[in-house]
């Protein structure tokens, strides 16, 4: 039966462990075990890593891979992939290296920081940083910064699986300096805040900023862990022609943070930053250098090929060329480009959509709330069908199912991919 099921490029011990569990189950449920069979190989043949189109507006997309990297950072990581790399070895002398010493020394020259290290991902920064710096101790946080993100992922549980004690300070919406200088003393090994990047309280609001509690912890000898989470390496966005966008207006930044007095500063490496999935930090050495030599720091080490990949990324921002990165050339292009594009779909589609004005979104938990303004495609009729038809096509399209219709938004979209969209639409859509 198996080799009857059209699956493409399905191995066929996959095949036949499908075929296998398919006639286990139809014994009991009276199915058919061929359709259950074909099913199955259908949805594995789609869970294999292919291109899509991402056209739902959301620019950091978290379940279509987060941040498109730039083709010189992509092409470093195939590179050191299926090559031998120099990852732990020092060409200039011939002996061993330190892995990601060229990352990390672009980090310190892009963000002012004494020293730097890159891992596998933010959380596992996170973990890090309270294992190193506060083993036992206690941590004092905001409960107004006792996040929950994607995959139930809370706070609270990766610092006590870190071994730190969790003190909560504040209330969910007011959060002032003395409530933490009432909770400082002896056993106290840290003052963490952490961005709240993926909500946003507003109204009847307070909280102690960056500067005043670096200020405390530096009075007190303890460090000040700072979590912002997405990545904006500067607030001023040197990159981009002008004043920095609006939308990032709440947006805490990665060297202003450092300014302010943080010990460390952890980020993500594919969000705002543009990069490969990676969790960074950035700070005084001696902070840095003890999470370095923490046994946790083996257990969450980054791959050689993000790490080249993050590299050359940095290398774009240390350029100049930081506009280039595919996050900002999206969240950057012009609305009359934008409109022009939406237009070309539609004529070329043979359809009778309409172009609107609606807001793309940054995504990935980053700038809660806000949005990039700009035109999109807007076609009424069956949502749900022309939803999934779009998905069956040879190059998948994720599109925006909307209570008007369905949305196709271009920003996200390279331009050499709109005659891609356009006949995915005319098939769809008819």
């Amino acid at each position: 039966m198996a080799a009857a099921l059209d699956t493409g490029t399905l191995p066929r011990s996959l095949l036949v462990e499908v075929a296998r569990r398919a006639i286990a189950a139809s014994r009991s449920s009276g199915d058919d075990a061929e359709t259950r069979a074909r099913a199955e190989a259908t949805r594995f043949s789609g869970l294999r890593s292919r291109r899509v189109i991402n056209a739902t507006g959301v620019l950091l997309h978290t379940n279509l891979g987060r941040a498109q990297v730039a083709a010189d950072a992509a092409a470093a990581g195939e590179i050191s992939a299926a090559h031998a790399s120099p990852l732990e070895f020092d060409l200039a002398t011939g002996a061993r290296g330190d892995r990601g010493a060229y990352a990390h020394a672009l980090l310190t020259s892009l963000t002012g920081a004494e020293a730097a290290l890159a891992v596998n991902n933010t959380a596992g920064a996170l973990l890090l940083a309270l294992a190193a710096l506060t083993g036992d101790r206690s941590v004092i946080v905001s409960r107004g910064e006792l996040i929950e993100i994607g995959g139930s992922f809370r706070l609270p549980e990766l610092m006590a699986a870190s071994g730190a004690r969790l003190v909560e300070v504040g209330t969910t919406n007011r959060t002032r300096l003395k409530d933490y200088r009432r909770a400082l003393d002896g056993s106290v090994g840290a003052i963490l805040k952490v961005h709240p990047s993926n909500y946003r309280i507003e109204g009847f609001t307070d909280a102690a900023s960056y500067a005043e509690l670096g200020a405390l912890a530096a009075g007190h000898g303890i460090p000040l862990v700072a979590d912002v989470g997405s990545g904006l390496l500067d607030g001023r966005v040197p990159w981009l022609d002008g004043p920095p966008p609006a939308w990032l207006a709440e947006e805490p930044a990665v060297r202003q943070t450092l300014v302010d007095g943080a010990s460390v500063v952890l980020f993500s490496g594919d969000k705002l930053l543009g990069g490969p999935q990676a969790g960074i930090a950035v700070g005084k050495a001696g902070v840095v250098d003890a999470m370095r030599s923490h046994p946790v720091a083996r257990a969450v080490r980054i791959a050689g090929p993000s790490l080249d990949t993050l590299a050359v990324t940095l290398e774009m921002y240390a350029a100049g060329r930081g506009g280039e990165i595919p996050f900002w050339a999206m969240a950057s292009l012009p609305d009359d480009v934008l409109h022009a594009r939406c237009s070309d779909v539609l004529d070329t589609a043979d359809l009778d959509g309409t172009i609107i004005t609606g807001r793309s979104l940054p995504g990935a938990g980053t700038v809660p709330g806000k949005g990039i303004p700009g035109p999109m495609i807007l076609i009424a009729g069956d949502v749900e069908s022309m939803w999934r038809s779009l998905l069956e096509e040879s190059t998948p399209i994720v599109g925006r199912r909307d209570e008007r219709g369905l949305i196709v938004d271009l920003r996200a979209v390279s331009s050499d991919d709109d005659s891609i969209v356009a006949a995915g639409l005319a098939s769809a859509c008819r």
